[in-house]
């Protein structure tokens, strides 16, 4: 049973001070990404997502920066994601697909929010994308790159996704996220 996605079955003693937020990449794209990134990473759990807020500690409850959360997700409206292509952080090793359009909304709904209940002096200026590969050995961030890049020109499926909503989660011990809270893009537009 995979419990990543059931917050009720981990105690909460279990669980970290470390909290993102995030929008998951659905359908084909979706798993075509968690794929590959088994494929490189091959004892990584993933689940395919742009950070719109990287881990983080929190210095108030979940349940507080959820509400900030929710409040400011609901004031803007939902905006396309587009993948362009492969690339590595020099500093990090990490392997990760670039965005194209969708970068500058990212941008913003991050300043945005990174601050007050989830704000956050984060170690490196934000950059929207979506990991592939990370953690890797010096040594093998080269072969990882050229494998991810490969696969993703092979790829032929959509490489644009709405996002429509962010989902708060939280890390647990066994470095598995669980799903906190979503949060409706523009839900304030529709009443």
């Amino acid at each position: 049973m995979d419990l990543k996605w059931q917050p009720g079955v981990i105690p909460v003693e279990e669980r970290l001070n470390v909290f993102a937020l995030v929008i998951y990449i659905p359908g084909p794209l979706g798993l075509f990404l968690d794929n590959l990134r088994k494929d490189l990473v091959p004892d990584y759990d993933p689940h395919a997502h742009v950070s719109v807020l990287p881990p983080r500690t929190l210095a108030v409850g979940w349940q507080v920066a959820s509400e900030q959360a929710a409040a400011l997700t609901a004031c803007r409206a939902p905006f396309e994601i587009e993948l362009t292509h492969v690339s590595v952080f020099p500093v990090t090793g990490v392997v990760y697909i670039e965005i194209g359009q969708g970068g500058d909304d990212l941008r913003r709904m991050h300043a945005a929010m990174n601050a007050t209940a989830l704000g956050f002096e984060e170690p490196f200026a934000y950059y929207p994308h979506v990991t592939l590969a990370q953690e890797l050995p010096p040594e093998s961030v080269a072969g990882v790159l050229d494998l991810a890049a490969r696969r993703w020109r092979e790829y032929r499926g959509n490489r644009a996704f709405r996002a429509e909503r962010a989902v708060l989660v939280q890390s647990t011990l066994s470095n598995r996220w669980i799903d906190l809270r979503a949060c409706v893009l523009g839900s304030n537009n529709s009443k």
